[in-house]
């Protein structure tokens, strides 16, 4: 079946949502962290490079929580 037969029998069922709507939830719940953590890091910052560098902590810290869960939960 191609994509566009299977969103319709599907949504003719009332159990699907739209593909652009797939994936929303965690892109907002990103956002908020993202907000959260720039906000820490810039009240923290004590220089304006030192604030710089925590734009780039805030864009990239959930690559660094997985990665140090990962390595607690030592899963190989």
């Amino acid at each position: 079946m191609t994509e566009e037969k299977e969103m319709k029998e599907c949504c003719s069922k009332g159990k699907c949502m739209p593909y652009s709507a797939k994936g929303q939830f965690g892109g907002g719940i990103y956002g908020l962290a993202f907000i959260g953590a720039l906000i820490y890091f810039l009240q923290n910052a004590t220089t304006f490079w030192m604030g710089v560098l925590g734009v780039l902590k805030a864009m990239v810290w959930p690559a660094m929580l997985v990665y140090n869960a990962l390595k607690f939960l030592n899963i190989q």
